[in-house]
């Protein structure tokens, strides 16, 4: 057994969850053997030709992993990992939101466009959304390269939902579609649950939007003010309306998504992007966010 393959425990776990080995009368190759080879190259950043024997051609591996992360299949199986892990908390269920630049490795350029795209990186687009498509979310800031995780943790520092975005882009107009791709499969039927009790982020997120979202949707914010909105509501005196409520003890859970952040960057392959695509780059994350429900399972 190598240092990052998965341990009896975590393959029992995992593997319910796994496609059938059987593809159109072919059988492919070990789910076992491919699934450690993917977790290596995650853990260590090693180029897919450059996997070590044992686990098969790499060839193989990379396929597996392109193929998984672009038909969802690494989503289903961190909703069949995640499913009920509300429930402990129930009715008080706590989520805290936040986002980190990755830097972009000179191999992640170069990925190819449909005729008629703009080149990527020259002038800009009205739609966010075509934008972090079109450029596979990508973006030049003073430090090159980069792109932008934005993600979503439970209490227990394990993620629960991303967003990738160009690493210029900014915080605050992602919170809400952040908060919209939450869903939390139930253990028995009934559906997804997709809105926690309550909601924490850093000053980043203040936001008139933002926070009518929430009370719409009756989750508790636990955002602080940035400092020219109190005194904006001051100057305003009576007009400026009472200030939102700031729970302050609660505030001082907020760096269970910070902590999440450190466990997705100990993925080498998470910490500095190597991917073209974006989404093959987010199946990269969802395979370090397996290890880390592997390692910290549902109880």
């Amino acid at each position: 057994m190598k240092r990052h393959d998965l341990t009896d425990a975590e393959w029992l776990l995992l593997e319910p969850l796994l496609p059938s080995q059987t593809v159109h009368g072919a059988r492919w190759n070990d789910h076992r053997t491919v699934m450690n080879g993917i977790f290596h190259r995650t853990r260590t950043a090693t180029p897919w030709r450059d996997l070590p024997p044992c686990y098969g051609r790499w060839k193989t591996v990379y396929n597996r992993h392109r193929r998984w992360s672009l038909d969802g299949t690494w989503e289903r199986i961190l909703d069949g990992l995640r499913a009920g892990c509300d429930e402990v908390e129930g009715e008080d269920w706590t989520v805290s939101a936040d986002s980190t630049v990755v830097r972009a490795h000179q191999h992640a350029a170069g990925a190819r466009h449909a005729p008629g795209r703009r080149p990527a990186f020259k002038g800009a687009c009205k739609d966010h959304e075509v934008t972090s498509a079109g450029r596979e979310a990508l973006g030049r800031s003073r430090g090159g390269l980069s792109t932008k995780i934005h993600l979503v943790a439970d209490r227990r520092c394990r993620p629960i939902s991303r967003i990738l975005t160009p690493g210029q882009h900014a915080d605050c107009p992602k919170f809400i579609p952040l908060l919209k791709s939450i869903r939390i499969p139930r253990r028995g039927p009934g559906r997804p649950r997709n809105r926690p009790a309550r909601a924490m982020a850093d000053k980043a997120y203040s936001s008139r939007t933002n926070r009518r979202y929430l009370r719409k949707r009756n989750i508790k914010a636990v955002i602080p003010m940035k400092k020219d909105q109190a005194a904006n509501r001051t100057r305003l005196g009576s007009k400026g309306g009472r200030p939102p409520v700031f729970d302050r003890e609660a505030y001082k859970e907020r760096n269970t998504v910070e902590r999440c952040v450190n466990k997705l960057r100990q993925h080498r392959a998470v910490a500095t992007r190597y991917d073209k695509r974006q989404r093959i780059y987010q199946g990269t994350i969802d395979v370090a966010s397996i290890r880390i429900w592997l390692r910290d399972p549902v109880t």
